[in-house]
């Protein structure tokens, strides 16, 4: 059941806890330090990264962006390697070219599939024991020892791994130049018997470059060994070498000569970064270039959104704070306030509501009376029903109580089974025939408890306030008055 509290105890609350001015200040007050501590942590972070920016991006940054990159590129790989693999590995090429490579269709038809299947350029078988280079559009050539073109299907034959990977002029289509991957297809006891695999197109391997460069900011690029540009992004320019790179070619030998380095150059406007990186897939160099505006511009950027980012925090902060202390001041101050067990006031906020109630009917000449009661033999119902029986005594009194009192009648549990009524506007007469409502309801009720019901009488004293009365004074009158209907039997009310 939810009890509501008097009117003025509630008014005399809100009167009480109606300061946010301190709650206010406080919250100010922690927003200014979260701002100043933050700001400051900002800008100290930002100068701080902006001086060690050059040494960051030559040590750290693009040496790490370089390894991602390249790690992308070798991720990209892997799947016409795995295509590759699965071709290699497909008991059709052993079992077709151990039976004498009889149905060409056949082999056609498998190249197709998987060329159709997995979007690649090519795919192709070369047979060793006829050296019939298989496509998807047929025999194409004999391989032979003697023809350069055909050097890297003997390479790929002979060599100790499974596979390579190389860049080459498509057999089918010398204009276009092809990534391919190379797998050794071996028989059931291991002796390899051909060379199969995928083409992906040198273009596919350009698009991956422009997707890095709008991803990490920076400009790409390789380079064969040579120095000879052999891909690079939309941005890069017309110089088809390292050595025809004006600001690039002083150090064109030492990028050359090396696996991997990171270096600068200046262009006569800022300085750039370069990290260069051997493919050894490819025998290139990957080499990844940074301007420094860009660094100083993403450090710029940075600070804004950190900036922002710290408003908003300190924002929230401040109000999550301000309201917070609020509710739990709100909260405190109605523990404090009131009975908890009965939702009544308390004898501490009585003292402020009787203050502000006898004012109140001085300037408007109104009467105010008071009801003390208690609950007769409580002690025996503690000893019969225990405590949670005594507990809901209490409590469903108090409502019933509170039934037969108007919202502007204030409730204070004076202590124990002990209660407190002030009626204003209200003379000893009224007084008496509300005490009486209240005792004939509580003994025609009782209290239920589980199975039980607990029969309840209350003893009370009524009297009436005299002007300039303080409130020791008609406490002890209204309380000679109960002790007068205890002496008289219990389940009596008696005048002050």
């Amino acid at each position: 059941m939810q009890i509501s509290r008097p009117s003025s105890a509630q008014d005399c609350f809100k009167m009480e806890s109606n300061v946010p001015g301190k709650k206010l200040h406080f919250a100010l007050i922690l927003c200014i330090l979260l701002g100043i501590g933050f700001l400051t942590t900002s800008f100290v972070s930002f100068y701080v990264a902006r001086d060690s920016l050059q040494e960051q991006i030559a040590e750290s940054t693009l040496p790490l962006t370089s390894d991602n990159i390249y790690s992308e590129i070798q991720r990209d790989l892997l799947q016409p390697i795995f295509i590759s693999s699965l071709m290699a590995h497909d008991t059709f090429f052993r079992d077709w070219t151990l039976n004498g490579e009889k149905d060409t269709q056949q082999v056609t038809r498998y190249l197709s599939e998987i060329q159709k299947r997995y979007g690649t350029v090519t795919a192709f078988f070369v047979s060793d024991k006829t050296r019939n280079y298989y496509h998807t559009d047929g025999i194409i050539k004999q391989v032979s020892p003697d023809d350069p073109d055909d050097s890297w299907y003997f390479h790929s034959r002979d060599m100790k791994e499974p596979y390579e990977i190389n860049v080459d002029h498509d057999t089918a289509d010398r204009s276009r130049l092809t990534i391919f991957v190379n797998y050794q297809v071996r028989d059931y006891e291991g002796k390899v018997i051909g060379v199969t695999g995928v083409g992906l197109a040198v273009n596919s391997v350009t698009n991956l470059i422009e997707t890095y460069q709008k991803r990490y900011g920076r400009t790409i690029y390789f380079s064969d060994r040579q120095g000879n540009i052999t891909l690079h992004g939309s941005d890069f320019g017309d110089d088809k070498t390292l050595q025809a790179h004006e600001s690039i070619s002083p150090l064109a030998t030492q990028i050359l000569t090396s696996p991997g380095t990171s270096l600068s150059y200046n262009d006569g406007n800022e300085t750039i970064f370069v990290n260069s990186r051997l493919v050894p897939e490819f025998n290139w160099l990957l080499l990844v270039e940074q301007h420094e505006h860009i660094g100083d511009q993403r450090i710029e950027n940075t600070l804004l959104i950190n900036i922002a980012i710290s408003l908003f925090i300190t924002l929230l902060v401040g109000f999550t704070a301000y309201f917070t202390i609020r509710s739990y001041q709100k909260r405190l101050e109605e523990l404090a306030s009131f009975d908890k067990l009965t939702s009544a006031c308390n004898r501490q906020v009585f003292d402020l509501v009787f203050e502000k109630v006898t004012k109140a009917c001085r300037r408007r000449k109104e009467p105010l009376a008071m009801i003390c009661l208690d609950l007769d033999q409580f002690k025996e119902i503690n000893d019969t029903y225990g405590h949670p029986g005594g507990d809901t005594a209490l409590r469903e009194v108090a409502s019933m109580i509170r039934s037969q009192i108007s919202d502007e009648d204030t409730l204070c549990r004076w202590g124990g089974d002990e209660f407190v009524i002030l009626l204003p506007g209200r003379d000893r007469s009224n007084a008496m025939q509300v005490a009486r409502r209240i005792a004939d309801m509580i003994r025609q009720n009782g209290v239920r408890f589980g199975r039980e019901n607990i029969s309840l009488t209350i003893s009370a004293g009524v009297t009436e306030y005299r002007d300039s009365e303080i409130l020791s004074s008609i406490i002890n009158r209204v309380d000679q008055a109960l002790y007068s209907s205890k002496n008289a039997g219990r389940d009596q009310i008696s005048q002050a």
